[in-house]
């Protein structure tokens, strides 16, 4: 991931932000410009709640190159108490007792660190409660 990438998703990414169409109320994580709903455009900035379920997930077991002392590690779909889906990190848990509509809680935690630019990535990892 790019430096100017990173810090421009700072906000969403630290504080758990999703951007709420003012318009018709649809949620968006990512924010975006134009709401695919209602085509608005002024939003307003919504806490997401930080408990949700796992929809899907995968066990990655060949990693690519920069994430390879993960190996093996599970990256799940997590639908949030909100109805927000969002791609995290599965961990802390066994993965053969991992299965669809676990409940987990997001925990604000090192992603990555780019070896190239020297920079820390941090966001959200899904831990089952």
């Amino acid at each position: 991931m790019s430096t100017a990438n990173s810090w421009r998703q700072i906000p969403q990414r630290y504080r758990l932000e999703a951007g709420k169409c003012v318009k018709c109320g649809k949620l968006f994580y990512p924010p975006r410009l134009v709401c695919d709903a209602c085509g608005g455009r002024a939003f307003e900035m919504a806490k997401l709640p930080n408990t949700g379920k796992v929809v899907t997930y995968t066990v990655i077991r060949v990693p690519p190159t920069e994430q390879a002392d993960l190996a093996p590690y599970a990256v799940g779909l997590v639908e949030l108490d909100n109805g927000v889906r969002l791609e995290c990190q599965v961990v802390d848990c066994d993965f053969e007792q991992l299965e669809v509509g676990t409940p987990v809680k997001l925990e604000f935690r090192r992603i990555q660190e780019d070896t190239e630019a020297g920079m820390i990535h941090y966001g959200h990892k899904a831990v089952p409660v």
